[in-house]
């Protein structure tokens, strides 16, 4: 029996022996079969999975560092719903703290819809509202530990980013916006929204926690630096609120360029809104184009286009500063009369005062004595009827009538020679003037100082959009302009600075095609000092009340803002600045 025994206890030792041996083989085989790696990749399968991680937006900042567009972290708010003990408690207190209703949340969790574990309840949260919820979830979880009447079990935090805007309405036409889509919208969000969003990823993400490590970090998106001055745009925007109070215009645009490199310092436009309130975009603006004027309107500049038209000629050789002629009050051209702005003759004058006085007859006489292919190459040159390339969205094109055009004629020449007939954007009258201020060459207007990534900063290089008249030609405009100011436009005027300057004063076109008698754009572009532009700044009051023409309404606009700004760009008066020079 005892023998019996100890056979089959030898018998089964040598099965479970030759069983052992041949799962351990059947192991080291399968791991050195060529299927190991696939087997392998089938278990990594289930050990995470892939997702698609989107960069941080880069953050906006003016030229100094102050921040004017970044992002803030905000909550999904959600409920999982196998863990929900109390949904009245939960109704409750989403009633309570975010304003949700109660019968949708109590009818949601009733019939929450078919397969689903997890309901959003709410997106974009504030940090401080979502703490609040956290601390009633904690009270009510130790309170009623055993009970679990009331309890918050169920509620989840999701935290995730949104733009933000700290100085609220501060740039916003030049900002524009970011929606909960994060797609940018207008102005240098729009324009540089590629740069800004950064490159989404799509990466492999362990379940496990302790493999957290390695997923990857994802680059936020570019930084960038606008060429704006915080304090110099918070100005000029007080500026252009308090001149549409005291104008009564339906809209108003001031823009502060540096003349020498195109840089935008400041640039404002009516109406504003705040950028972080984006849905009420449809109340402010009844269209797209209304969002910066600055870029996106063109119209009749009217007399501030005389500039040109006298810088052509200058060039040109037909004129000098005291050129004379006998004004008689009209000049027919193409078998049409042009008249002055007050329908009266002005006798003898020379150049300076053909400035001086805004005389539309002089302006005639001059596009007509260089002739229509002279004169339509200086405009073609200044850039007129085309697009500058300025970095912000929905930049209007302008619009310039030539010969051969079918809707050209004669009296066009002479029309078009002070502002009438021909169309641009602010942004375009600056860029061609700018030519006048730099010595003949056109600077290329941008908001965009730099770009900094990947720990580097690369910065916008000045450029030229060409050179349409001589460095002689610019320096004498700008002086005839000087001069013309000194000796008439005391409104514009600014006590210790020579600067040049000119009026726009246009009727607005109605939609028959005629001029609306009591409709005007008003408008003044001036650069300085003259004998060393650092600023130009352009001033356009839409539909004044006020008064008929832009002496009165945009003149003492464009003085109020340039006695702020030379404080704020510390240039001291000319002759502070001759005799520091001297030393």
């Amino acid at each position: 029996m005892k023998k019996q025994f100890e056979t089959r206890a030898l018998s089964l030792g040598i099965l479970f022996a030759i069983l052992a041996f041949v799962i351990v083989a059947q192991v080291v085989r399968i791991q050195a079969s060529p299927e190991a790696a696939v087997f392998l990749q089938q278990g990594d399968r289930y050990a995470g999975k892939y997702e698609t991680l989107f960069p941080e937006r880069g953050q906006i900042y003016d030229r100094n560092g102050h921040l004017l567009a970044g992002n803030q972290t905000v909550y999904e708010v959600g409920i999982s719903l196998a863990d929900v003990r109390n949904a009245n408690s939960l109704a409750l207190a989403l009633n309570s703290v975010l304003g949700l209703n109660y019968d949708q949340v109590m009818a949601d969790l009733a019939n929450p819809p078919a397969g689903i574990v997890y309901m959003v309840v709410t997106d974009f949260v504030t940090a401080d509202k979502v703490q609040q919820l956290q601390e009633m979830k904690r009270a009510m979880s130790e309170q009623y530990a055993q009970s679990g009447d009331p309890s918050l079990a169920g509620l989840d935090f999701t935290a995730h980013l949104m733009r933000s805007y700290p100085e609220k309405s501060l740039a916003s036409n030049v900002l524009g916006f970011v929606t909960l889509e994060n797609r940018g919208y207008f102005g240098v969000e729009e324009k540089y929204d590629s740069l800004l969003s950064g490159v989404p990823v799509t990466v492999w993400v362990p379940e496990d926690p302790n493999r957290v490590a390695e997923i990857p970090q994802i680059p936020r998106g570019a930084d960038l630096i606008l060429t704006l001055d915080r304090e110099i745009q918070a100005m000029v925007e007080d500026e252009l609120a308090k001149g549409m109070e005291d104008t009564g215009a339906e809209a108003g645009t001031i823009i502060v360029m540096d003349p020498r490199t195109g840089e935008i310092l400041a640039m404002a436009s009516t109406p504003q809104m705040d950028l972080n309130d984006f849905s009420q975009y449809g109340e402010v603006y009844d269209n797209a184009s209304e969002f910066n004027r600055a870029v996106s309107i063109q119209y009749e500049p009217g007399s501030v286009f005389k500039v040109l038209t006298m810088a052509a000629a200058l060039d040109s050789g037909l004129v000098s500063p005291g050129t004379t002629y006998l004004d008689v009050g009209f000049y027919e051209i193409g078998g049409a009369y042009v008249y002055n702005w007050d329908q009266g003759a002005w006798g003898p004058q020379d150049m300076v005062g053909c400035l001086e006085h805004s005389l539309n007859v002089c302006m005639a006489r001059l596009a007509d004595s260089m002739g229509r292919d002279t004169f339509y190459t200086y405009l073609r040159r200044f850039g007129i009827g085309h697009p500058t390339g300025i970095d912000l969205a929905m930049e209007a094109n302008g619009r310039l009538k030539v010969p051969g055009d079918e809707d050209w004629y004669e009296v066009d020449l002479g029309t078009n020679s002070f502002g009438q007939g021909v169309a641009v954007t602010p942004v375009q009258m600056m860029a061609a003037a700018s030519a006048l201020a730099n010595d003949g060459k056109m600077v290329y207007p941008h908001v965009l100082y730099g770009m900094a990534s990947n720990g580097h900063q690369y910065n916008t290089p000045a450029q030229t959009l060409g050179t349409p008249i001589s460095a002689q030609a610019a320096r004498t405009t700008s002086e005839m302009l000087a001069q013309a100011m000194e000796q008439g436009q005391l409104a514009a005027r600014v006590e210790g600075y020579r600067i040049a300057g000119k009026t726009g004063t246009a009727q607005i076109p109605g939609a028959n095609g005629f001029y609306e008698p009591d409709q005007i754009n008003a408008s003044f572009i001036g650069w300085g000092p003259v004998d060393s532009p650092q600023f130009m700044v352009y001033v356009w009051f839409e539909k004044p009340n006020s008064a008929d023409w832009a002496s009165y309404v945009a003149a003492p606009v464009f003085r109020d803002v340039v006695e702020k700004l030379v404080v704020l760009m510390d240039i001291p008066p000319d002759g502070v600045r001759r005799q520091l020079a001297g030393q």
